[in-house]
């Protein structure tokens, strides 16, 4: 088999696998099932993935290419928080645009596992995070603010597919809730508090102060913070 033939056989069974899964979210799809769809014996299939497991790491593979193929057309607007929530919102419709791929990339769980895929959209978020952290918007660190959002993202979304419904009320107030958390904006009316939603207006809407304004209001707001 030539070279070309193989890589033509192997994306017939990827295709094959990943039709199958995106038609039946959430149900176990057979082997049989998969060969039979790509017009190859068993064999062939052991032979490009090893194992059911490999086939499925690599249909995972292709859901998260999709996932960031999705985002990567989303331009930052460099506003941290905005793009936290804009990234939510992704996240949640590809989900439910892709319940089959999904609940392979995130739902299902073994413990001390995860797809190596995963990494990918996680250093995404924690980028953004990490901006937000330099801008002085987080009070968690910037690694604990991204894995606080993801989870609660992750939560929402695998919600909704199970209800097979959108319940986009749920996703925007878990979703604020989420981001209030790291930043602390909204939590209470403390005078600390206060500061921390002051720094997160200005720091959102530079155009107000300007940008060097914003930046000492923010390192003077941030010095009150800490002498308090």
């Amino acid at each position: 088999m030539t070279e070309m033939a193989q890589v033509d056989t192997r994306t017939r069974l990827l295709n094959a696998a990943a039709d199958l899964i995106a038609s039946s979210p959430g149900e176990e799809v057979s082997l049989r099932a998969v060969c039979d769809a790509a017009g190859v014996k068993m064999p062939t299939l052991y032979h490009f993935f090893g194992s059911k497991q490999g086939l499925l790491e690599a249909v995972i593979e292709r859901g998260f290419d999709m996932y960031l193929d999705a985002k990567s057309s989303a331009e930052p607007s460099g506003d941290p928080i905005a793009d936290l929530r804009a990234g939510w919102d992704a996240h949640v419709a590809f989900g439910l645009e892709n319940p089959g791929f999904y609940t392979l990339m995130y739902g299902k769980v073994r413990p001390g596992y995860s797809p190596p895929a995963q990494s990918r959209p996680s250093e995404m978020l924690r980028s953004i995070t990490r901006q937000a952290a330099e801008q002085g918007r987080l009070v968690v660190p910037a690694d604990q603010a991204a894995a606080h959002v993801l989870v609660a993202n992750i939560g929402v979304t695998l919600r909704q597919i199970v209800l097979a419904t959108e319940d986009r009320e749920l996703s925007v107030a878990v979703r604020e809730g989420a981001i209030a958390a790291v930043t602390g904006s909204g939590a209470s009316a403390s005078d600390a508090d206060s500061r921390r939603s002051l720094i997160e207006r200005a720091a959102a809407h530079p155009d107000v102060l300007g940008p060097l304004e914003t930046r000492l209001f923010i390192e003077w707001a941030q010095r009150l913070e800490n002498d308090a």
